[in-house]
């Protein structure tokens, strides 16, 4: 019979964007700021300094200390990653034994489920209310239920855009001594509710953070994993040697020193979400009762804003209605995610999902 392929994999389908040229493309998160002249000159003579015949430093060490110096946080409690992707991928892998529960809090960003398989573990899914939110109470409640090793959310959550205040994460991280609690802070850039100065306090917590947001750097594929010493030595036990290649390093600690210009960036992509999130809530109004009636999650935490529609098929249509209009964001179960984009993309973006109500397509 030849090779036959395990159970874990047969049937896999590889991540594919959406293909195809788009005019605007508010699909994926990433930031409309692009990094200035002269930072990226700058970039380009630390990359020159490479030496191409060494491994890179196995410990990222001048990358964490501007990451630490950024946040304002201990660069020993670090572990950087060839994108936060791959300390999720490392952390399931390494932490969990096959078998082993893991809750997850559903909706939430897809790739968690997709290594949880991989690493063979079994779910237990916590079902979000009808708003979205998560009862941490409740959540809690289902982890010891199940008896799960481990949990892992999104906070912000990608794909609904909502927030759970750092005092209900922390009561969560304190109720579950025994479970291991993976943080994804992706998005935490645009709110305010970071546990990442208080992760050396508890040692069943890992923050995951990311350059791939609001600090344009999504290309470089540049993540952090911020963790107690016990928890950071075994990440750095269990990572391969030499993850962060040379080149992301330089230009990672380059970017990372120019704190003017990541809070300014952070300014333009908050005032943005502001106006995308203003206009979608007077159309949310305007077109109460009409054939595209639509519900905006309200209190966005990210870079991006989550609608709902009543029915999937509507919510189709709009999708393939903005693509025809050049204008792709992203269609998921139950939510179409638009990503702020710059000030030119959201209008045309707003110009595009209004003509939808004349169009004929209700």
């Amino acid at each position: 019979m030849g090779y036959q392929l395990s159970e874990k994999v047969r049937g896999l389908k590889p991540y594919t964007p959406v293909a195809g040229r788009c005019a605007v493309r508010l699909d994926a998160n990433e930031s409309f700021v692009a990094l200035p002249p002269d930072l990226r000159r700058k970039i380009y003579q630390a990359a020159k300094k490479a030496d191409f015949r060494r491994y890179p430093d196995h410990k990222a060490a001048k990358c964490c200390k501007a990451f630490a110096a950024y946040y304002g946080i201990q660069p020993g409690c670090l572990t950087a990653g060839s994108g936060s992707d791959e300390l999720i991928s490392l952390i399931l892998n390494g932490f969990f034994s096959r078998g082993e529960k893991i809750a997850l809090a559903e909706p939430d960003f897809s790739m968690y489920e997709f290594y949880a398989r991989g690493a063979e573990l079994e779910m237990v899914r916590y079902q979000k209310r009808a708003d979205y939110r998560i009862d941490p109470v409740e959540l809690a409640a289902l982890v010891r239920q199940e008896n799960c090793r481990g949990l892992i959310f999104s906070n912000p959550c990608n794909p609904t855009s909502q927030g759970l205040r750092k005092m209900a994460v922390r009561n969560l991280v304190r109720s579950l001594p025994e479970t291991l609690i993976i943080l994804d802070e992706a998005y935490m850039d645009f709110w305010n509710q970071t546990l990442l100065t208080e992760v050396e306090d508890y040692d069943n917590l890992i923050i995951l953070r990311t350059c791939s947001k609001a600090i344009s750097s999504a290309a470089l594929r540049l993540g952090f994993a911020a963790a107690a010493k016990k928890l950071t030595k075994a990440l750095g036990a269990l990572k391969s040697p030499y993850n962060v290649n040379s080149l992301t390093q330089e230009a990672g600690t380059v970017i990372l020193k120019r704190q003017d210009v990541l809070r300014e960036a952070l300014t333009d992509i908050l005032a943005g979400r502001g106006f995308l999130a203003g206009a979608l809530a007077k159309l949310e109004q305007d077109w109460a009762g009409s054939p595209w009636a639509f519900h905006l999650l309200p209190e966005s935490r990210t870079n991006f804003v989550a609608i709902c529609f009543p029915a999937k098929e509507t919510q189709d249509r709009m999708f393939q209605y903005l693509k025809s209009k050049s204008v792709l964001v992203r269609n998921l179960p139950g939510i179409l995610r638009v990503t702020v984009g710059a000030p030119e993309e959201n209008q045309l973006f707003l110009e595009a999902f209004k003509s939808a109500q004349a169009s004929g397509l209700s």
